[in-house]
């Protein structure tokens, strides 16, 4: 039997916001709002002997109003009243585990609060064993003066439990420096307020305690009503007691509870450690009579009871019945029927059927299908949560997408419509158009005929990409372009691996799934610009793809399954040829674009570069007019590249500025009682001077057309070479610098290939005194430093018979050394075509006899003096045409190579053969060579 508790008259009335305290039930607070620290400041903190304090519920009046019940009052207590300063605790209450030696219900802590602890555990179903019981959750929330308005009306209950204090702490919160105390308060026993004051800022109420003294519980306990409850209770109890420490497998630690506390008490005990609502909380309250709260109390139990029997029960019978793929199937039957109530019918089901159906219409060949088919039922048995569901969806949704079997119709083939589609599109490219014509002549006569892989090689911007897309227009097929420059990774062509993360498609198979046709004109673009490390080799990749005899069945590493590349038409492009591996070289067709003389560059520039920039530009031939001769003066002046991208870029800086000046002379026409005002230059100058003109007036019915020619002609801006100079910047080229850079001795022009197409190249040697050695400068290479070495090597041997050690010995470099520098010294140069060149220069240098300055050569040698032939002979032509140079030395054996060289630029040059090295300074002298002697070899 408990022990029996003597209540005050008066109790300080700490209220509970929405909560209840039972008795029997342990719960830490925190208070921090003026009025509950200052209660606790006050009532317990200040006093030695720690006495009691009133836990009260209390609610909204909104909350009643919504419940549909009102708060009446006894006859002997009034408990509504209107709050100006209420309380207001942060941070809620949670259980604590109080420590010392604390009777409860008449016993010390250490053991019968074990038992508790345990019972509550069971009960429960958590596990509390970790330093917190928990017995009860509650607040000491009381109204908050911060979010509430002062004249809010607040219901008090007019019972509630006294409660004292097992442990209580004292904090002070930083920065604000508020005192906030930490309670540990148990519930003793019920009480009934009779009046209900205020002190200072918080309330204290005058009590009557509501328990039956000794002799009226054993009078009760007498009772057959309360012995049958009692014993309804305890198995009840016994029961859920004893079923939750069978599915927890815990002692029979809780089962002692019911034989050492009281029955009635251990009914709000149990109570406290449900979930119930506030009603039920209220109504457990109230019940002050053993009888009645017997009853709640095994009510509530037996509810407590009989949804763990139907949960166990439940699961019982799944996991008897259902296998872990029957579980999946019903949890998912189950969500689609819940989705369907729902009205939300997009679930992953409905796209998986979805994905089926665009797998099915994909067309694949059977082998594929099989494999895509194994993969779909693998995705429909895996969860979306698992980590490979994605994945396999992105992977089935390509194989869904690949256009295994869906091709573009080609039209019908036109060679006439084709040829002039080529000619409107390109100017010039004689030979090349030509090849083209004839690729698409034999697939008009064998549509499936496996024709070579075109690669264009040239310099940039003489048209490659854009005859790749002329090819495609006339077949009528789609055009997609794969850029393969800086391409160092294999994946990139064959794809990765689905085990690595992030692994993609290559780029072969993601350009068809994005052009969604498998017989397109896929250009490869860069091919010479790729490159090999660790990751693997690109070139070698493409071995595959563009050999007819193996791409058929392509084997990309992501897709795992065989993709047709056959129906492909491949094109490629490349700067240059040296750095594409034979292998790969072997498997096309090189088709070389040496790049534009003069004349075409005119011609591309008045037909199509003029009208594209005007257009780009806003700009149309009524706003600026760029003559011929202009357009002359800019090709000689500021552009010596092979391609025309220059040249654009130069008419695109005289389009911006007639754009500024149509902008700045744009003129607001007032609309006026239908008449129209047209202002012009003339009179804006007028009115500048502030001379008063009359301003004619034109009529609406005046011709619109007469009104726009009125106003372009005013604003037609014709570029001549002042404005040249003036957008464009002083001229780049001058024709004279070859003139005036071989007017000394020592220096010789000669011609190079480079990846920009043919450059004329500078040699220059000098002397000085030393030790007889050759010095090399201006980023050379490997060849060419040999080159220079066979060259010094030569002239000395021939030193007698070119008569140059008659005043300086047989020696040339005795106690002097030579100096040999290539200008432009920050590009790189290279390659076996300057030997006559640099024979040219030391020649020069030491008869002190200077080179023609119209004349440019190009060509190797051997040490016996023979000229051998070199490569890109029309590229350097046409360099040489471009410079002004006149006069071209070129070996003998590369007279075929003439063939290729435009009519129009041969007729302005004189091309000079030369088989020996003899023949080479014939030709570069004035006068030819005095020195010259027929060395018998």
């Amino acid at each position: 039997m408990a022990e029996s508790v003597e209540l005050p008259t008066r109790l300080a009335i700490l209220p509970f916001r929405n909560k209840v305290l039972l008795p029997g039930a342990i719960i830490r607070i925190r208070c921090t709002s003026p009025s509950s620290v200052k209660l606790v400041e006050q009532e317990l903190w200040q006093k030695e002997e720690k006495g009691l304090i009133g836990i009260l519920p209390v609610r909204d009046a909104l909350e009643i109003k919504s419940a549909g019940t009102t708060t009446t009052t006894a006859s002997q207590v009034v408990a509504k009243m209107k709050m100006s300063n209420g309380d207001s605790d942060n941070g809620g209450s949670q259980a604590a585990v109080v420590e010392g030696q604390v009777k409860v219900y008449g016993v010390k802590c250490g053991a019968r609060r074990g038992w508790l602890m345990a019972m509550v555990e069971d009960v429960v179903g958590t596990d509390i064993l970790d330093q917190s019981s928990k017995l009860q959750d509650g607040s000491s929330d009381s109204l908050k003066s911060d979010t509430k308005k002062q004249n809010d009306i607040v219901h008090w209950h007019n019972r509630g439990v006294a409660a004292r204090p097992l442990h209580l702490s004292r904090g002070v919160e930083k920065p604000s420096g508020r005192v906030t105390y930490t309670v540990v308060l148990e519930g003793l026993c019920r009480f009934s307020v009779l009046e209900l004051s205020t002190r200072g800022i918080y309330h204290t109420a005058r009590i009557s305690s509501l328990e039956m003294t000794k002799t009226e519980m054993e009078q009760i306990e007498q009772d057959r009503d309360y012995l049958m409850l009692s014993r309804q209770f305890k198995a009840t109890a016994m029961e859920l007691i004893s079923l939750l420490e069978l599915k927890q497998k815990t002692g029979g630690r809780t089962k002692v509870l019911l034989d050492n506390v009281p029955v009635h008490k251990l009914a709000d005990i149990f109570v406290a450690s449900f979930e119930i609502s506030f009603e039920e909380q209220l109504s457990m309250l109230d019940s002050v009579g053993p009888k009645v709260r017997l009853s709640k109390a095994t009510e509530l139990v037996d509810r407590h009871l009989q949804s763990i029997r139907v949960a166990e029960k439940i699961t019982q019978k799944v996991e008897g019945q259902l296998s872990k793929s029957q579980k999946e199937f019903l949890l998912r039957q189950q969500m689609r029927a819940i989705k369907e109530e729902l009205g939300d019918n997009d679930d992953d089901e409905d796209d998986l059927v979805a994905l089926e159906r665009k797998m099915k219409s994909a067309g694949m060949p059977p082998n594929v299908w099989k494999h895509a088919h194994r993969e779909l039922r693998r995705l429909k048995k895996m969860q979306p949560q698992q980590p490979g569901y994605n994945s396999s969806r992105v992977y089935l949704d390509l194989l869904a997408d690949l256009p295994w079997q869906k091709a573009s119709e080609e039209i019908e083939l036109d060679l006439r419509a084709a040829q002039k589609r080529l000619d409107s599109d390109h100017y010039g490219l004689v030979k090349v158009k030509q090849r083209i014509i004839e690729y698409l002549a034999v697939r008009k006569l064998k549509p499936d005929a496996r024709g070579p892989v075109l690669c264009f090689v040239g310099p940039p911007g003489v048209g490659k990409t854009s005859l790749a897309s002329s090819i495609a227009a006339a077949l009528g097929r789609k055009f997609i372009r794969i850029s393969l420059g800086g391409v160092k990774d294999e994946a990139d062509i064959r794809g990765h691996r689905r085990t690595y993360v992030g692994s993609m498609p290559g780029r072969l198979i993601d350009g068809l799934k994005r052009v969604a046709v498998c017989n397109p004109v896929m250009l490869l673009d860069e091919v010479d610009k790729t490159g090999s490390d660790a990751r693997g080799d690109p070139a070698s990749a493409l071995l595959e793809v563009l050999d007819p005899e193996q791409n058929k069945t392509f084997n990309d590493h992501y897709l795992n399954v065989p993709f047709d590349l056959s129906k492909v038409i491949f094109v490629a492009t490349a700067n240059r040829m040296q750095p594409i591996p034979p292998p790969l070289l072997d498997r096309m067709e090189v088709i070389e674009l040496p790049g534009y003389t003069p004349e075409e560059k005119l011609q591309i520039a008045m037909k199509h570069l003029i009208p594209r920039v005007l257009l780009q530009h806003g700009l149309s031939s009524a706003f600026i007019q760029i003559p011929e001769a202009m357009v002359k003066l800019i090709i000689q002046r500021y552009t010596r590249e092979a391609g025309v991208r220059n040249l654009e870029r130069n008419l695109a800086a005289l389009a911006r500025a007639a754009a500024v000046r149509v902008v700045e002379q744009e003129q607001v026409v007032p609309l006026n009682k239908g008449m129209k005002g047209i202002s012009t230059p003339l009179l804006e100058n007028r009115l500048a001077d502030g001379t008063e003109v009359e301003m004619d007036l034109m009529p609406i019915s005046v011709n619109s057309q007469d009104i726009a020619n009125t106003f372009s002609v005013a604003s037609l801006l014709v570029v001549d070479e002042t404005m040249l100079e003036k957008v464009l910047g002083p001229p780049r080229f001058d024709d004279s610098e070859a003139a005036e850079r071989v007017a000394s001795p020592g220096v010789s022009v000669g011609l190079v290939w480079t990846a920009f197409g043919g450059e004329v190249q500078f040699v220059e040697a000098t002397e000085m005194v030393g030790k007889g050695e050759l010095h090399l400068t201006g980023q050379l290479g490997d060849v060419i430093k040999e080159s220079a070495q066979i060259a010094l090597t030569w002239v000395r041997a021939r030193a007698t018979d070119l008569r140059l050690d008659a005043a300086k010995g047989f020696n040339l470099l005795e106690g002097r050394d030579v100096h040999i520098h290539f200008p432009a010294g920050a590009v790189p140069k290279d390659g076996p075509s300057a030997g006559v060149t640099l024979v040219t220069s030391l020649v020069s240098l030491f008869t002190q006899k200077s080179v023609r300055s119209d004349t440019a050569m190009t060509g190797e040698m051997t040490l016996r003096g023979l000229v051998l032939p070199v490569g890109g002979v029309k590229d350097k032509i046409l360099a040489a045409h471009r410079y002004g140079i006149k006069r071209v030395i070129l070996p003998e054996r590369n007279l075929k190579d003439l063939v290729e060289v435009p009519s129009s630029v041969l007729a302005n040059l004189e091309i000079l053969l030369a088989k020996r090295m003899e023949d080479v300074l014939e030709h570069a002298f004035d006068g030819g060579c005095p020195w010259r002697q027929h060395s018998k070899l």
